[in-house]
């Protein structure tokens, strides 16, 4: 059964083939994506999105679509992906909340669905955030999750670029 998990505004939930449009919106604008890499492309947006769906398929879990409960409209990207961190294999908690849309507590709203989703799963015993040192934001919302500071690295997937690391025991 896909993944839906509500919270008093949004919905979180599985990617579907259909996506990419909606989500394509997000992932292109320069504005939410000044922190990755780059923007990305339309195969990039296909891939992440081929990406979850094998995740969901091996593990259960993956990236889902952040919608307004009220509206169904598609403002987000939250969950869960097991990755290479550091050097090191994790499970790996990302947010990503388009620009128009910042400030209004969806990020942190979203991220606290993602790792009580976590928390219910007992093979995941620790969860990691990690951000550009200069993405204030993203900081903040781990910090509120009662994420701790576990030092820093230079990210060879982000422009070799001083990263921040977080992480929670769940």
């Amino acid at each position: 059964m896909p993944v839906a998990i509500e919270t008093a505004r949004l919905l979180l939930r599985e990617y579907q083939p259909g996506d990419h449009a909606a989500l394509h919106t997000l992932l292109s604008d320069p504005v939410t994506m000044q922190f990755w890499p780059a923007p990305f492309t339309p195969a990039q947006t296909e891939a992440w999105i081929e990406r979850q769906l094998a995740s969901y398929a091996a593990h259960g879990f993956g990236r889902w679509a952040v919608c307004k409960r009220e509206t169904g409209v598609h403002i987000g990207d939250v969950g869960l992906m097991r990755t290479q961190v550091n050097g090191r294999d994790e499970i790996d908690l990302g947010y990503i909340i388009h620009a128009p849309f910042w400030r209004q507590g969806y990020a942190l709203e979203a991220a606290r669905a993602a790792l009580a989703f976590a928390r219910a799963h007992p093979a995941i015993a620790r969860v990691v955030a990690n951000m550009p040192h200069n993405h204030h934001g993203s900081r903040r919302v781990a910090e509120a999750l009662g994420m701790g500071y576990a030092g820093d690295f230079i990210n060879a997937r982000n422009r070799h670029i001083r990263t921040l690391l977080y992480v929670i025991e769940v």
